[in-house]
């Protein structure tokens, strides 16, 4: 059927997107980003860098391995909210430290991924109740995996943690600390990831390319031919030699700035993230990485069904372990205390015997002795 056009004024069905817009604003939006990678490689920086504002507070370094006996990966939540312009934006950054810390990681991304299931579990239970007007939604929109700038390209554990993310989320590889590498071995190991990636099958988030304005194509394309995204993290002023002043890291050979597109892919990766590319990235969550999730459950399961824990999270595993090991313990410790109770009960018994016989034959001395005298005193009456 062909589309009736109404001629000017209109009937004004053309303001709908003025009222949109501000139902839109009136309401705000909800942005949860997730920061994986080992530690060390500057997320927390990074994100204060973001933001322009010290969102996350960096550890204390000293502590960093106070908890190497645990081998668990934890998840940390930062809340707060956002205003620009009258528009407010709830946003979540979601942290993973401990992972890849730790000689054997086999495991370490399974509380991660839990985590992303977790939270789309969470966001469809929500959508099965009778009352939806106040739903949480912590579900990720954007992932960045922060890669460490070894030049030599993706390590086992960075594979295997890229392909479970790139099906659960919108995966950014970051290239970081890009300041540590040269122009042209930074161009090396920017391709090197880029086959890794490929030869191993790893989903990551692609932008939209094609635009109506032209301009805006050319920006997107520019965007998506420097993945993955090679950053300078840095919340310190510094001065560069002709006099400005610029964020970014001072070097005796000179500054690397956060902000120079000749220097790494910060104003970019920013761009995608937060300016032009942040509605994608929620429909995408929404349309494509949850209604994943909710047919791959509602298929294998019954409507309210409570989900089926396929993954063992090595935490919990632990904790099991130590909990059967103390009940382990103190299940023997008991048993030693009733064998050495049971066993003094056995001398007592023999030594109460012992006794028993010898006032028993002691009796029956007397015994013998008193008839003895008895028949003789009887025959000295006689």
């Amino acid at each position: 059927m062909s589309p009736l056009t109404v001629s000017s004024p209109g009937i004004g069905i053309a303001h709908l997107p003025n009222q949109r817009h501000r139902i839109v604003t009136k309401k705000g939006a909800h942005f949860t980003i997730m920061v994986c990678g080992e530690s060390g490689l500057g997320k927390t920086t990074f994100i204060n860098t973001l933001f322009t504002s010290t969102l996350k507070e960096h550890k204390n370094q000293n502590t960093r391995y106070q908890k190497q006996l645990d081998r668990t990966v934890e998840i940390e939540i930062t809340k707060t909210e956002i205003e620009e312009k009258k528009f407010n934006v709830k946003l979540s950054i979601i942290d993973t430290p401990g992972f890849g810390d730790y000689v054997n990681s086999y495991n370490s991304w399974v509380p991660i991924s839990e985590f992303i299931d977790d939270q789309h579990e969470s966001y469809m239970r929500q959508e099965q109740q009778p009352g939806r007007s106040n739903k949480v939604d912590m579900r990720v929109h954007a992932c960045l995996y922060f890669i460490r700038p070894n030049g030599h390209g993706l390590k086992p554990l960075d594979i295997e943690m890229m392909k479970r993310l790139g099906t659960r989320a919108n995966l950014i590889p970051v290239i970081a600390k890009a300041d540590t590498l040269t122009p042209k071995d930074l161009a090396q190991f920017k391709q090197r990831v880029r086959d890794d990636i490929e030869a191993q099958h790893i989903q990551v988030y692609q932008c939209p390319i094609e635009s109506d304005d032209e301009e805006t194509t050319a920006k997107n394309k520019d965007i998506s031919s420097v993945m993955p995204y090679s950053i300078i993290g840095s919340t310190q002023d510094v001065q560069t030699a002709d006099g400005r002043m610029v964020k970014g890291r001072a070097y005796s050979w000179g500054v690397a700035e956060v902000e120079n597109e000749a220097h790494c892919d910060f104003i970019k990766l920013r761009h995608l993230l937060i300016r032009s590319h942040i509605s994608d990235l929620i429909e995408t969550t929404e349309n494509v990485h949850y209604e994943n999730y909710r047919l791959n459950e509602m298929g294998t399961r019954k409507f309210g069904e409570a989900k089926v824990v396929k993954a063992e999270n090595p935490k919990h595993r632990e904790k099991e372990d130590k909990l059967r090991k103390d009940f382990t313990d103190q299940v023997k410790a008991e048993e030693n205390r009733f064998r050495t109770w049971e066993q003094q009960l056995v001398a007592e018994r023999d030594r109460l015997n012992k006794d028993l016989e010898t006032r028993h034959a002691q009796i029956k001395a007397l015994e013998t002795e008193l008839e003895s005298l008895y028949k003789s005193g009887g025959s000295i009456r006689r």
